[in-house]
C-alpha cells in the first residue's frame, strides 16, 4: 500500500479523570524522526509512545502532542491521619491549659502538614487507556496516509503513461530519423564532391546509425516503467525504491537527448525530463 508521510490525525479521549486529546502530524523527512510532548505527569510514557511510532512507520518527522484535561468534578477522596491528629489536639490542648486563652482552632488542625491527604489518581490505568487511544489515532493517522498515497499513486501512474508514449513515440520516428541522417550525409558528401566507394560509405552509414541509436535507451525507459508499476503494488514501503527508479529514469533520458538530432525527438526527451521531474516531486512524500 502506499503511504504519504504527509498526515494529521486527532483523536479525543474522555474519562472519569477528564479529557484527553492525542494529535498526529508529520511531513516528508528522508528518516523516521519522532517529537513527543507530553503533560510531565506521563512524560514516562515517552519510550513507550516512540516504540509503537517506531513499529508502525518507518519514514517522515512525526509530531506527537498529547493534551489532558483533569475533571473538576472528579474529587478525589480525603484521608485523615487520625493519630497526628489526636497528637495535635492533645498539644493544643496542653497550650491552652498554660495560657488558660485562645480557643483550639479545628480548620488549623486540618490544615497541619501530614493531617489530610487526597488519594492520587491511579495514574497507571489513565496511562492504559491514554496508550489505547494513542493506538487508535495512530490508525487513523495510517488511514490518512494511505488515502494520500491512493492519490500520489494515481499521479504517478498517469506520469508513467505518459513516459511510455514518449518512448513509443520516438521509436516510431527513428526509422525516418535515419533515413533524414543518411540523405543529409550524402547531400554534404554531394556538395563536397567527395567520392567515397561503396564499402566505406556504407561503413561511415553503419557508424553513424549506432551513434543515434536509441533503441536500447527505449528498450530500458519501457522496463522501468514496467518496474515502476510492479512496485506501486507492492504492500510494502516503497518510497526508496522509487526514488532510486527516478535516478534510473534520469539517466536514460539524460542518454536519450544527448544522441538526439531531431527536433522532434529532442522535445520528446525534454518531455521525458518533465515526466520523471513530477514523478520524483510526487515520490519525495511517498513513505
Amino acid at each position: 500500500m502506499i503511504r504519504s508521510m504527509t498526515a494529521f490525525a486527532r483523536r479525543e479521549i474522555k474519562g472519569t479523570w477528564g479529557t484527553a486529546a492525542w494529535e498526529l502530524r508529520s511531513v516528508n523527512q528522508r528518516y523516521l524522526e519522532t517529537y513527543i510532548r507530553l503533560p510531565e505527569q506521563f512524560r514516562g510514557l515517552e519510550p513507550t509512545i516512540r516504540e509503537r511510532i517506531r513499529l508502525r512507520l518507518t519514514r517522515g518527522k512525526v509530531e506527537c502532542n498529547l493534551r489532558f484535561d483533569v475533571n473538576p468534578g472528579a474529587q478525589s477522596a480525603l484521608i485523615l491521619n487520625e493519630k497526628l491528629a489526636k497528637q495535635l489536639v492533645e498539644a493544643a490542648q496542653w497550650v491552652k491549659m498554660q495560657s488558660d486563652e485562645g480557643e483550639i482552632d479545628p480548620l488549623a488542625i486540618l490544615r497541619w502538614p501530614g493531617v489530610m491527604a487526597a488519594t492520587e489518581q491511579d495514574l497507571d490505568a489513565i496511562s492504559t487507556e491514554l496508550l489505547s487511544g494513542l493506538d487508535a489515532t495512530l490508525n487513523d493517522f495510517i488511514s490518512a496516509r494511505e488515502t494520500e498515497g491512493n492519490a500520489l499513486k494515481a499521479l504517478i501512474e498517469q506520469r508513467l503513461a505518459g513516459v511510455s508514449a514518449e518512448a513509443a513515440t520516438v521509436r516510431q520516428q527513428m526509422p525516418a530519423v535515419l533515413n533524414w541522417q543518411r540523405e543529409r550525409l550524402l547531400n554534404k558528401l554531394e556538395e563536397a564532391q567527395v567520392q567515397l566507394d561503396g564499402n566505406r560509405l556504407e561503413q561511415e552509414l553503419v557508424m553513424l546509425a549506432q551513434r543515434i541509436d536509441v533503441a536500447e535507451e527505449l528498450d530500458r525507459l519501457d522496463a522501468h516503467v514496467k518496474e515502476t508499476y510492479q512496485i506501486l503494488t507492492k504492500k510494502e514501503v516503497v518510497g526508496r525504491r522509487l526514488d532510486f527508479m527516478m535516478q534510473e529514469f534520469n539517466r536514460e533520458a539524460n542518454t536519450l537527448a544527448s544522441k538526439s538530432i531531431n527536433a522532434s525527438v529532442t522535445a520528446s526527451a525534454i518531455e521525458l525530463k518533465v515526466l520523471i521531474e513530477q514523478m520524483r516531486e510526487q515520490i519525495q512524500n511517498i513513505e
